[in-house]
This record gives C-alpha cells, structure tokens and sequence, in this order.
C-alpha cells in the first residue's frame, strides 16, 4: 500500500477544511445578495403600484377610465410596465394591446379578489425574458373593483449578480493561494517538529539518551517533546546508574576474586607442601593453624560479601527498639575480651545510667563489633575506649583506640571496600577487608552519622551519631 506522507495529509486537510468554508460561505453570500435583490425590485415594485392605487382613491375614479399617463411615462424611464385590471381581470391600460389578464393564475387570481397583494420575486414563464411581478388589488367597500399589476424585466440584478460571482471566483482563486501558501507553511512547520521527535526517538533505540528537543510551542506536540525531554532524562539517569551498578560489579567481582585468591593460594601452597611430604614434622602443626586462620578469612569475607550485597540492594529490614548502651558495650567487652588480652589490649566503659539508644540490635552490636575489633586489630598494649553520652538530640558512641592510627590521607578512603593500609606499617596488624563499609551503610540505614579522627602513632576514634527515640 502507498503510503501518503504526513506532509500531505495536513496540506490536504487545510486545503479541504478552508476551501469548504469559503464555498459554503460563498454560496451562503451569494443566496443572501441574490434574495435581496429580488427583495429590493420586488418593493420598488410595490412602492410604484401602491401610489397608483392611493391615487385612484384620492380621485374616486373608476379603474377602466383612469388614464394615468404620467405614471406610464414615469414608469417606462425605470424600465417598468404596468397594466390596470377591472373587477374582472380584463386590461384597462396597457402598454400594449390586451383585452383580458393571461398572466395570472387562477389561484393567483382568487389571492387577489380576497384582497391580498401578489408579489413574484423572480418569473420566467409569462414573458420573454425574466421579470419580478407585484399585483395589488383596488378595493371599495370590501369589494374588488380592479387593480395594478407591474412588471420589471431582472436582467439589471442578474448582472449584479453575475457581477459578484466573478469577484467571488477571483476571491476564490486569491484565497486559495493564501490558503496554499499559509497550509504549506504550517503543514512544514508541524512537519518538521513530528520529524525532530522521530529522529530523537530513533537517537533513543541506539542508546544516546543525551538528546534534547527543542520545544518552541507549548502546543500538543510541544508538551510531547517535553514528555519525550523528560523521559530522555529519566533513561540517560537509568542509563548512568546502570553503568555505575555495572561498574560497581564488574569491580566487586575483581575486588573479591583478588582478596579469596591471597588465602586460596596460600592453603593450595601448604596442601601441596604436606601432600609432597615437603614439610617438616615440627612445623605441620603450625601449617595446621595458618590453614585454619585461612579458613576462617575466607568464611568471613564471604560472610561480608554477602552482607553488604544485601545492605546495596535493600534486603535488610531493621527492627528497631530502645537499646541501653551500656549493656550492649558489656556484651562486645565480653566478647572481644580473650582478642584484646592477646595483644596486650584492656576494653574500658564509660557510658551514664540509662543511656538508651532507638536501634536494630542485631546491626547495632553488628556496628559496634566490626569497629572495636578493628580498633583491636591495629592497637598492641593499648586500650580501647567504649564512650556513650547525650549530645542535644543525639546520642553518642565513640570507641576511641591507642593504636597506630592513619594518616590524614587514609582516613578519607578506610570506607572504600577491601582497603589497605601503608603494607609497611600494617602487615603485623591486617586489613579493614568489607568491615568499615558495611559498618557505614548500617548507620546510614539507622538514619545516623559516622565520623573518624585519628593521628598517626597515637589512636583513632570512632564517633557514631544516633537520632533520639
């Protein structure tokens, strides 16, 4: 099937649309002028024939002897004729010689002796030529004694009328143009906006989101491209933040595969060691333990992958309640007590009486722990500080370490995954691994804050920030 361009269409429908108004109106004009000027001979004629009769009733005449020349003169200077009848019908007066009426109808006739004046705007019959017709009947005491009938050929209204058909067709060709010209202008104009929004629609199905459409006109199409503009924005964030979970992946994956390959490759070294019989007696016990210590890394990095994986896509639901704070530092003091005597380390309190804080318990000692246990892992003979108290409408916990702290420079980036520090100052002590930044995503979820200060050689404190209930 041939397909009709839109450009077309739209031409087309203007054409269409305007040129039949202008015909309907044109004929409507034309109907209008015609019918009046009929209207207008028909009393002119009217105007003439009634003078007569006022002057036969001045003079009390009887219509068969009346000789009205000065009317007959008169009348023949506006191209008009006149005939007076009697109460029969027979012609009286006549610019020519008639004896009896043939131009009236017999119902015609009667209208005129039940003394109704006949008015025929437009006949073609009676005579050679066409004419308008007005008879208007002679009445005396109820009774018809005659009356007048003028006849006036139209070809004078005929003219005019032909004469306005001829502007009309001149007007009608002039209004075409324009409307040609204006519809051509409008059809391209609307064309081309339809066209912008194809050529960002097939811009969009190749992926290039940064398209923009001018809007110009807040008409139906306008508030199109605007809809299009703003979906375009939408799929070019969608498309970013895409990119970026993509990239995030794509790196989660390398940052995890390095970190299972560091102990992977060390227990594959040391099974291979034992299974070759290249170890020593005295020194399998000790391959034993790091094959273990290994074990257990790779236990907690899948642990945490797979808890911050749920904390990114929102699979975590907390359930929040009043926490005290000083019973939760008790239980990660116990906990963490046999790790910190290991290194020489000693837990201290310092929290008021009835210090609550509104919080999923499980993710608060989740928090806590992941933090003193790096405060643990990075301080030897020290102490770690668990601090809580009001700030105005917060409460804050601090756990403040006498380890060997960071650097300026590394305190910005200990969040990032898998982390490590300066190897020259922390291969004794380990490495923040996923810890931190769970930790950080958990205050986010409790709608809290984290801060760290620390110095190089002299600690680093913790300060988390919670919303009273």
């Amino acid at each position: 099937m041939k397909r009709i361009k839109y450009f077309y269409k739209l031409l087309f429908s203007y054409i269409f649309v305007l040129l039949v108004a202008f015909i309907l109106l044109s004929v409507m004009f034309l109907s209008l002028a015609e019918n009046l000027a009929y209207e207008t001979k028909v009393e002119e004629l009217t105007s003439y024939g009634t003078k007569i009769i006022d002057e036969l009733e001045k003079k009390e005449m009887d219509v068969h002897v009346v000789k009205l020349k000065h009317f007959s003169s008169l009348l023949r200077a506006r191209d008009t004729k006149f005939f007076i009848f009697n109460e029969k019908g027979e012609i009286t007066q006549s610019p020519v010689h008639v004896k009896k009426n043939p131009l009236l109808s017999e119902a015609e006739w009667k209208k005129i002796q039940h003394g109704e004046t006949l008015k025929i705007k437009r006949d073609v019959n009676r005579f050679e030529q066409p004419v308008s017709i007005v008879a208007i009947p002679y009445m005396r005491n109820g009774e018809l004694q005659g009356g007048v009938m003028l006849t006036s050929p139209i070809h004078s209204t005929l003219e005019i009328i032909t004469e306005l058909n001829r502007y009309l067709l001149i007007a009608a060709g002039v209004t075409f143009l324009i409307v040609l010209v204006v519809s051509i202008f409008f059809s391209r104009s609307l064309v081309k906006r339809v066209q912008r929004l194809r050529k960002a629609t097939a811009m969009i199905a190749k992926g290039q989101y940064d398209v923009h459409i001018p809007i110009g006109q807040y008409d139906e199409i306008g508030l199109l491209g605007n809809d299009f503009n703003n979906m375009a924005q939408q799929l070019q964030k969608a498309q970013t933040e895409i990119n970026r979970l993509e990239k995030r992946k794509r790196q989660f994956i390398a940052d995890v595969s390095h970190e299972l390959k560091t102990p992977l490759t060390t227990m594959n070294g040391l099974v291979e060691g034992m299974k070759n019989d290249l170890i020593p007696e005295e020194k399998k016990q000790r391959c034993y333990e790091m094959m273990e210590q290994e074990t257990k890394r790779l236990i907690r990095l899948v642990n945490e992958t797979l808890d911050y994986e749920k904390i990114l896509s929102n699979e975590i639901t907390l359930q929040k309640e009043e926490i005290d704070v000083k019973e939760i530092f008790e239980v990660i003091s116990e906990q963490l007590e046999l790790q910190a005597e290991e290194k020489g380390n000693k837990i201290e309190i310092d929290v008021p009486a009835r210090l609550f804080v509104y919080a999923d318990y499980d993710r608060l000692l989740q928090i806590l722990l992941n933090i003193t246990k790096n405060s643990l892992q990075f301080t030897e003979n020290g102490t770690i500080l668990l601090r809580g108290k009001k700030e105005g409408q917060t409460i804050s916990i601090e756990i403040t370490d006498t380890g060997i702290g960071m650097k300026q420079e590394e305190v910005a980036v200990i969040w990032s995954r898998f982390y490590k520090a300066d190897a020259s100052r922390t291969n004794s002590y380990g490495e923040f691994g996923l810890g931190l930044s769970i930790v950080k995503e958990l205050v986010k979820l409790h709608d809290g804050t984290i801060e760290v200060t620390s110095e190089q050689d002299k600690g680093t404190t913790f300060i988390i920030r919670f919303l009273r209930s």
